[in-house]
Order: C-alpha cells, then sequence, then structure tokens
C-alpha cells in the first residue's frame, strides 16, 4: 500500500539531491547556477545551511541562510497572522410561534446586546407538532423582529423554513 509522501518542508543540505542549482548568498547576491558540491561547500565555510527556497523551477533555488533561525521566523509570522484573523462568531435566539409578548421583548434584546458586540445573530422560531401550520405566525415575529434590529444589524438572509423550524441571519452594521 502507497502512502503519499508528507511534506516536511524545503530540503536542506544533504538532501538536496540535484546536481545543479541556482544559489542566493546569505546576504542575498546571486552567485548563479553551481554545482550542488560547491554550493553545500560555500554554505559550510559560512557556518550556515543550504536551504532549497524553489523547488520546482529548473534548477532548484537555494539560498544560503540559518535554517534554524528561518523556521523560528515563519513560525512567528504564522502566529502573527492568525492573531490577526477575525474569525465571525454567530449567537443564536430561539423563539417559538407562542412566545408571550414579554419574553419576545426579552430575547429582541438580547439580540441587540449580540449585535452590538459585533457577533451575527440567528433567530430562530421553533416548531412543535401542529404549530408548523402557523407558519405565518413565525414569519410575523421574524419581520417584526428585523424591523425592531434594523437599527443595529442588516439581514444576511431573510426568513425561510428548514425542516421544523423557520430562521433568519442578522450580521451587524
Amino acid at each position: 500500500m502507497d502512502r503519499p509522501v508528507e511534506n516536511r518542508g524545503p530540503r536542506v543540505n544533504d538532501r538536496i539531491r540535484v546536481r545543479e542549482v541556482r544559489l542566493i548568498g546569505d546576504d542575498g547576491e546571486q552567485h548563479g547556477v553551481v554545482p550542488t558540491e560547491q554550493a553545500l561547500a560555500l554554505a559550510k565555510d559560512k557556518g550556515l545551511d543550504l536551504v532549497e527556497v524553489a523547488a520546482d523551477s529548473r534548477p532548484p533555488v537555494c539560498k544560503i541562510m540559518d535554517f534554524g533561525k528561518f523556521k523560528y521566523e515563519t513560525k512567528l509570522k504564522k502566529r502573527q497572522n492568525a492573531k490577526k484573523q477575525h474569525k465571525v462568531v454567530t449567537k443564536e435566539v430561539r423563539i417559538r410561534p407562542k412566545t408571550g409578548e414579554h419574553d419576545y421583548m426579552v430575547k429582541v434584546k438580547q439580540a441587540q446586546r449580540f449585535l452590538e458586540k459585533g457577533f451575527k445573530v440567528q433567530v430562530n422560531v421553533l416548531f412543535r407538532g401542529r404549530e408548523r401550520v402557523h407558519t405565518d405566525i413565525a414569519k410575523g415575529h421574524l419581520d417584526r423582529m428585523a424591523t425592531e434590529l434594523e437599527a443595529l444589524g442588516k439581514i444576511e438572509s431573510p426568513p425561510r423554513m428548514e425542516g421544523f423550524r423557520m430562521f433568519m441571519i442578522v450580521a451587524p452594521k
């Protein structure tokens, strides 16, 4: 059973098995196409590693650098980029077709708080048994909630029925 070869990162030093490489020095200077043995000798003289930067090109491009430092810096960059990403969180507010006025207003205030904090809000109307016949009541609840949340958010997906629930999604402005 053949398993696919996993990517272990760039080839370094003795793992580079081509005859010639295009060499870039540790200062960014182009050395042109040189034999791999000569490139390895140059790297060892400087106390650095020969790292394959572009394996797809012919001949492959190799750079003389400190590989440990390179790995550390790429890990640091990856962590910094992960911090900068903004993850959109969707909060959920559930009501029923028979929900009373006061309970409905509590849910509206809850949805307003979520929108003020920058979360998307998914408003669900859950049906049980014969309540499913009264989709008009649920649509009325959702339309009313949309008008009350209009100042803080915009409707991303209008009310629609899916199984035993009707829902809409409101995104912050």
